[in-house]
């Protein structure tokens, strides 16, 4: 009897809740007439097989109207500004890195959660995330994340969910979203566009009131490869890719998308996946499966954007490179794809070879490694100095060890909000960055602003796997290196336990999987 009684009072409790959460959406609350909608998102592309761990810090999480900031589209007075009463929260953007510690994620998603509580009710809500984010205890973050949002905003609420491309889509955040995209270009000189289209979509379905499309198309493709072999710059990437439009542009189709997926993470979750989504349910399910046939049909086509070889391969070509710069991809610790930043495996490698131990050796910028004892000695003995100190390895030490440092400080530059001090230490021909914390190096100004010249360098050493597009068009020669890390380009060697398998490439010979679309169930039928 007690516990009948228990029950009846549990159920009354979560009624009274989700009455309170209840939206309605012919809400003219503000007095005139546009509709409301809220901005969140916590975004981070995080690798399970790096030992590093994320904390809150890291997302540099933006509250209320500074989030605006964040986006040219959000400008006070433009059109999209002005379409609608904007409830911004929180958004928390990380550089990519390891799991996100729970802790971390439950801070972040308590703070949105009691905004949009607080906030309601709301017409719509842009979502804006990355779509790779790995939590400890957790399979599926942002499925975790959306459910818990529409906990509190209710299932009437429309959802625009805006990703990138490297992100996974579960088929809770697929139940959970209304609406859905991410970039078509890899690198992503798109971001913004793309956020701007799910934003559109959202206004555009919310002022002609019909709302929810009828249809979502939903294609898991049991394919997992990393950025660095699916870049649109080349094919098959660029051909697949330009296949959205024809299926995306027609009449009663609000969007099309197809994700790679993210290769570094050892979830169920990590695969492609292709979604269409609208109001005609041929045109939705021809296209899902129109574009999900595509993929799998130049499967055996992706490559590496650039030639790749092992470390000392890439050396010899540099050193025998005319022109300068002669750029080399350290990809195994790619901060940009969620490696710890601070393997010290090719550091040490080059600091060892004879050709860059005297000043007039062929002229070198390795960018960068992250070491805060060295940090704290240069602050001490300031431009000019000589620096002997332990630098790396601090996160992840299991290919090399902390590295001995020794040199002169050539530049000091404090106030970055990733590496927030950044110094420049010359060991023989070599100018190695060190920095307080982890900090991928995009742009020739992160160079010039240290008083180095990538230009006239004859080799620039960049942790990074493709190259953005500021490196790429500025590279006089490229090469990817093939080095261990978090992002190990082998995914053979990573030794997933959890992903779904077969997967391409990893079971080459896998039969042909059903790519029929799986039609999702909209979110207020949940």
């Amino acid at each position: 009897m007690i516990k009948a009684k228990k029950t009846i009072f549990k159920t009354l409790l979560i009624l009274i809740a989700l009455s309170g959460c209840k939206q309605n959406p012919e809400n003219k609350e503000n007095g005139n007439g546009l509709p409301r909608i809220a901005i969140a998102g916590i975004g981070i592309e995080s690798s399970t097989f790096s030992p590093a761990q994320t904390h809150e810090e890291a997302f540099h999480a933006r509250i209320g109207d500074s989030i605006f900031g964040r986006y040219s589209f959000f400008e006070e007075g433009s059109d999209i500004r002005k379409r609608a009463e904007w409830i911004p929260t929180l958004l928390g953007k990380s550089l990519p890195g390891g799991i996100v510690t729970r802790e971390a994620y439950e801070s972040m998603v308590n703070k949105t959660l009691a905004m949009l509580k607080e906030n309601g009710p709301y017409d719509g809500l842009w979502l804006d995330i990355h779509g790779a984010m790995s939590v400890v205890g957790l399979q599926d973050a942002e499925g975790d994340l959306i459910k818990r949002i529409r906990e509190v905003i209710g299932t009437d609420v429309l959802v625009s969910t805006s990703m990138d491309l490297h992100g996974n889509v579960s088929e809770q955040l697929a139940e959970h979203s209304d609406l859905i995209t991410c970039y078509r270009m890899a690198p992503h000189e798109d971001a913004l566009e793309s956020k701007e289209r799910s934003i559109v979509n959202l206004l555009d379905r919310l002022e002609s009131g019909k709302g929810k499309p009828k249809y979502k198309a939903w294609i898991p493709v049991p394919i997992l490869l990393p950025g660095e072999k699916t870049s649109t710059r080349i094919e098959p990437g660029k051909s697949l890719y330009g296949k959205i439009p024809s299926v995306a542009d027609q009449e009663d189709i609000v969007d099309a998308a197809i994700w790679i997926g993210y290769a570094w993470a050892d979830e169920p979750r990590n695969h492609a996946v292709v979604m269409v989504t609208g109001d005609d349910k041929e045109k939705v399910v021809t296209g899902a499966e129109k574009l999900a046939k595509a993929f799998w049909d130049v499967r055996n086509e992706f490559e590496f954007v650039a030639p790749v070889a092992t470390l000392d391969e890439s050396l010899k070509m540099a050193l025998a490179s005319s022109e300068n710069p002669f750029i080399i991809s350290d990809m195994g610790d790619n901060p940009t794809a969620g490696g710890a930043g601070d393997v010290t495996w090719t550091l040490q490698k080059l600091l060892k070879r004879p050709e860059f131990k005297k000043e007039n050796g062929p002229s070198l910028i390795y960018a960068s490694i992250p070491g805060p004892e060295l940090i704290q000695e240069a602050l001490k003995v300031g431009v000019g100095g000589k620096v002997s100190a332990l630098a790396g390895a601090a996160v992840d030490n299991r290919f090399a060890p902390p590295l001995q440092l020794e040199g002169t400080v050539t530049a000091i530059k404090e106030g970055d909000r990733d590496a927030e001090v950044e110094v420049v230490v010359k060991i023989g021909s070599a100018n190695v960055i060190v920095t307080k914390k982890r900090k991928p190096y995009h742009h020739e100004k992160d160079f010039t602003d240290l008083g180095l010249n990538p230009r006239e360098t004859d080799i620039v050493i960049v942790k990074i796997g493709y190259l953005v597009p500021e490196l790429y068009d500025m590279r006089k020669g490229w090469i990817m290196a093939l080095t261990p890390g978090g992002v190990d380009q082998d995914l053979e060697r990573l030794g997933y336990k959890n992903i779904k398998r077969p997967m391409f490439p990893l079971d080459a010979d896998m039969l042909d999987p059903d790519l029929s679309a799986r039609l999702i169930r909209a979110s207020d039928e949940l």
